[in-house]
């Protein structure tokens, strides 16, 4: 059984994940996420506080995924 590495399910602060988006030279690229390792995404509806943290959330009633090959 192979352990995920630490950074996996650490996560990022609010201000380590804008950094990281204010890395990318495009900055009109659309945010999108993906639970299944990036096979598919979602666009990002709403950043929301749930729980003491920053949830981003896709609210679409019918899922738009969109597919990565």
């Amino acid at each position: 059984m192979q352990l995920d590495p630490a950074w996996a399910s650490r996560g990022k602060t609010i201000k380590q994940l804008i950094s990281e988006l204010q890395s990318f030279e495009d900055q009109s690229l659309e945010v999108r996420i993906s639970l299944d390792d990036g096979q598919t995404s979602l666009p990002i509806s709403l950043v929301v506080k749930r729980a003491g943290a920053a949830v981003l959330q896709n609210s679409e009633s019918a899922k738009s995924y969109q597919h990565h090959d």
